[in-house]
């Protein structure tokens, strides 16, 4: 990046996000040396809720501009407000049309439109979801046309902190690999968004329908029908979360994660170092972590995966499968991490998701710890060989942990909430060549 020339964008709505404020001391100290004090600020816009800190820090270092939400809108279903708006303009969105497709939505999901007698699709799709979630189908698997396929990363938030909580919970499935109808079990909801013209998954959606899967369709003409769809399904999982039971705007078990972190982080920054897990297999450069023991690699995974509950009944769902990868985040590191999830998927036939951490834990880590308990979670962590100070303040040059020290530390207090909540969980640290460990998992199933 050219310090001189980039501008960047706070946000957060608490004003206290750790990675988001991380970032910004990073990046502002990183500007400060090519600008100046007097010019640094310039190159920074936050977006926040009033009275946050945040606020003040922008008001300190004189940012650019400070846009304040209406802090009664929950971050996730903040996309029409403030956190999402200006960065659609500065990405060049044409925001009238954008605003004006999500105004018509907003009029179709009015109570004037009653869902019975008329065509209120939020409520529709809301009822859908939280019926079809009762019966047992309480995996929503989207599938959308490439152009829009990163709408799949919002509602994957938008569910799974809506309505993973209380013992329940709908879990979303974004990007899996798409296979053959009879490698789905009858947990599955398929929610098609397609755009006009584009047939990508047509075949594929057809035969899962012809096979008996639920599916919706949702049709698109063009990438602005996106600001109607931020509306609908806000609306449809507030509907979905009623007819569940569960309270569709908090999220209480967000922050037990967080605090076995900032325990992590003190720990280091009193001893030097993180806590020591104690390995209970070693082969070819991956550490092996769990609660069982395993003569092998293939062994201790095979015997976690025979861990998951089938799902014959209503009072067991059947199980998923998350891998969480505390992993430099690249695209082989990506392709490799779907091989797998499609190896699983189809021998299992387990819904499977991936995250990239710690950004998961503001997206489904709710839903992880919240729901009925029927995840196993795999972890992947890695050696950091790139790493670079966390400033403790920006403008300042003292840092007391790194970001690979972070990331491991969100490993850890996450692993731990979750084994704290009676999860299951499995970690495995790949050293240095990620790709290559990820591959040889795959290949040993």
């Amino acid at each position: 990046l050219d310090m001189k020339k980039t501008l960047f964008i706070v946000s957060t709505k608490s004003g206290g996000t750790a990675e988001t404020l991380s970032f910004m001391k990073y990046f502002y100290n990183e500007v400060l040396k090519e600008t100046g004090k007097k010019e640094a600020g310039r190159h920074f816009i936050a977006i926040t809720d009033p009275g946050s800190g945040l606020q003040k820090i922008a008001n300190d270092l004189k940012f650019r501009k400070t846009f304040l939400n209406d802090p009664n809108i929950g971050g996730r279903y903040s996309a029409l407000s403030f956190v999402g708006i200006p960065p659609a303009a500065f990405q060049g969105i044409d925001l009238d049309t954008l605003l004006a497709r999500a105004i018509t939505m907003l009029h179709n999901c009015e109570s004037c439109n009653c869902a019975v007698d008329g065509d209120n699709s939020g409520a529709w799709l809301g009822a859908i979801l939280g019926e079809l979630a009762k019966a047992g189908h309480d995996k929503v698997t989207l599938v959308a046309s490439p152009p829009i396929e990163n709408f799949g990363s919002w509602v994957e938030q938008l569910i799974a902190e809506s309505t993973g909580k209380d013992g329940k919970g709908i879990l979303p499935v974004d990007r899996e690999p798409l296979a053959q109808p009879e490698f789905y079990a009858n947990d599955r909801l398929f929610v098609y968004l397609r755009l006009a013209d584009d047939s990508t998954y047509d075949r594929q959606v057809n035969a899962l329908e012809k096979a008996g899967h639920p599916v919706v369709r949702i049709n698109l003409k063009d990438i602005y029908d996106l600001g109607g769809e931020f509306f609908r399904w806000e609306m449809a999982i507030a509907v979905a979360g009623m007819i569940i039971g569960i309270h569709p705007f908090n999220q209480p078990n967000v922050e037990a994660a967080k605090v076995l972190a900032r325990k992590m982080i003190a720990e280091y920054q009193k001893k030097g170092k993180l806590p020591v897990l104690k390995p209970t297999l070693k082969e070819s450069g991956i550490t092996v972590y769990s609660n069982f023991k395993a003569p092998n690699l293939e062994q201790a995974l095979k015997k976690f995966l025979s861990f998951a509950k089938p799902g014959r009944d209503e009072s067991k769902g059947r199980s998923y499968v998350a891998f969480q990868a505390y992993v430099k985040p690249s695209d082989e590191t990506y392709n490799a991490l779907q091989k797998l999830r499609a190896k699983v998927e189809r021998q299992y036939r387990l819904a499977t998701t991936v995250g990239f951490g710690p950004r998961f834990l503001h997206s489904t880590g709710q839903l992880h710890k919240g729901d009925a308990g029927n995840g196993l979670f795999i972890q992947f962590t890695s050696e950091k060989p790139e790493d670079a100070p966390i400033p403790d303040e920006p403008g300042k040059k003292a840092s007391s942990i790194s970001f690979g020290v972070f990331i491991n530390a969100e490993a850890l207090g996450d692993r731990q909430a979750l084994l704290d909540r009676k999860r299951k969980v499995i970690t495995f640290h790949l050293g240095e060549d990620v790709v290559s460990g990820i591959n040889r998992l795959a290949r040993i199933l």
